[in-house]
């Protein structure tokens, strides 16, 4: 164990990306690619980064310039939840612990710092952005339902918190797949994390057009 070892970073790279119909980590942002583009930035500002990935992106990452020891593996589960716990038992045992999607490489060095520095206290915060859109709940293709758009949030990562935590929270629901965030296993363990607004174009590629 590396004692020296005080935030820890996941990022997520298990995907199959379906939607996308090719790697979309793999493909070219300027002179980088998506994933490489991610770690980038936050490979200075961590201790180490471990990334639950699948074979391709794996090797793609290990011959990559920016590939370093800070750099580490986790088995790439069959959902996301379970490639962050796979992740979280690889994680050298940090104070503090942020799980980021690969494919979101817009997200912005001084937003990570300002969630570090929350998580600190807070124990759990997510970045996200508030709702522009109206809002409409809807049941069988009829709206029955316009929510006020301004206690709505749109969550993205980086979602930070104390790892000691997450790994409880993780190891609690580790049998109930059904999470589609950290944040909302945190909720349903009765944790209510903090939210950071951040910037709309902190955006997760999920099609081709997203890159343009």
């Amino acid at each position: 164990m590396n004692k020296n070892i005080e935030i820890s970073a996941i990022i997520t790279a298990g995907g199959n990306s379906t939607r996308f119909g090719s790697n979309k980590l793999l493909e070219k942002l300027q002179n980088l690619t998506v994933i490489e583009t991610t770690i980038l930035k936050f490979i200075d500002l961590v201790d180490e980064i471990v990334i639950p990935a699948q074979k391709e992106t794996k090797e793609f990452i290990l011959n990559s310039p920016i590939y370093n020891n800070k750099i580490k593996f986790a088995p790439a589960g069959k959902t996301r939840q379970k490639s962050v716990y796979n992740a979280l038992l690889t994680c050298s045992n940090p104070k503090i612990v942020l799980i980021h999607d690969g494919a979101r490489p817009f997200i912005e060095k001084k937003t990570i710092e300002k969630i570090i520095t929350l998580t600190k206290k807070e124990k759990a915060v997510i970045a996200g952005t508030m709702a522009i859109d109206t809002i409409k709940q809807v049941q069988n293709g009829k709206i029955i339902k316009t929510i006020d758009r301004k206690t709505i949030f749109q969550a993205q990562t980086p979602q930070a918190f104390d790892f000691k935590l997450i790994k409880k929270i993780h190891e609690t629901f580790k049998n109930k797949n059904d999470f589609t965030d950290d944040s909302s296993m945190a909720e349903k363990f009765g944790i209510k994390p903090t939210i950071f607004e951040t910037s709309i174009n902190n955006k997760k590629i999920t099609t081709k057009e997203d890159l343009i």
